[in-house]
């Protein structure tokens, strides 16, 4: 018997196949990759359905919105990122005097921009509706001082607005600021608003427009909506602070008590 040939043949057999570590590796790498994928995918699911979440919710519910400046200090600060209650003036409902909107001020305060990239426009519309970039230049933040039918007339000796011939207080005005320095009077048409800034002597609203197409005035149409909480920074987060400044206004041509 030939027992060398015997051994041989065993030893050859017993041998491991050429390339079968090199096989080996690969498989183990190939299977971690496999089953890396799928947690890659469903994370990517997961920020693409939050993201579309967000931007349904900001189009129709509550939509944050960055101030870019100060026109509306000391009731809203630079960097400021505010809650727009985009249901205010749904069912019929309208902004009230006093109240803080955002408002697209296209054909108001600015005009219709013809050359806009279409492109670029559906981009930065979404990064803004999440907060993180500033709003559009047609987007403006204002307080609500006449509704239609109201006169606002300005200012007596105490450097107050008159609305409906009643005095107003406005004790939200930035410190060392009259109603205004350039003196109005004018009558809001219905369906439009007349709007002015927190710190009048650094705010760009609806005096500034008189000689514009839409005479300064915000078509009610063109709200955005109200602006009813503050979202950041956390010192400042909660609830928008109504004013009491309009009480006693009453509507146009009704008796005061």
């Amino acid at each position: 018997m030939d027992t060398q040939a015997e051994h041989s043949e065993r030893d050859r057999s017993s041998e491991p196949r050429a390339g079968s570590e090199e096989g080996s590796r690969f498989s183990r790498v190939r299977g971690a990759v496999a089953a890396v994928r799928p947690w890659r995918r469903r994370v990517l699911v997961a920020g693409v359905a939050g993201t579309a979440a967000l931007l349904l919710f900001s189009s129709f519910v509550v939509q944050p919105f960055l101030i870019p400046s100060g026109s509306m200090e000391p009731t809203l600060r630079v960097g400021d990122r505010v809650l727009v209650n985009k249901l205010a003036y749904r069912s019929g409902a309208e902004p009230e005097r006093g109240d803080v909107v955002v408002f697209d001020g296209t054909g108001s305060f600015v005009r219709e921009d013809l050359d806009a990239n279409p492109l670029a426009a559906p981009a930065r519309w979404a990064v803004a509706s999440l907060g993180l970039a500033e709003p559009p230049d047609t987007d403006f933040v204002k307080r609500v001082v006449g509704v239609g039918g109201d006169r606002v007339v300005c200012c007596d000796a105490r450097g107050r607005l008159w609305v409906n011939g009643v005095p107003v207080d406005e004790t939200y005005l930035h410190p060392g600021d009259t109603a205004s320095e350039a003196p109005f009077d004018i009558v809001v048409p219905q369906g439009t608003l007349w709007v002015m800034g927190d710190h009048r002597s650094r705010s760009s609203d609806s005096r500034d427009h008189l000689g514009s197409p839409g005479g300064g005035m915000v078509p009610v149409e063109r709200v955005i909506g109200r602006v009813d909480w503050l979202g950041w920074p956390p010192a400042r987060t909660g609830g928008l602070e109504g004013t009491g400044a309009f009480d006693g206004v009453r509507a146009p041509g009704r008796a005061h008590g």
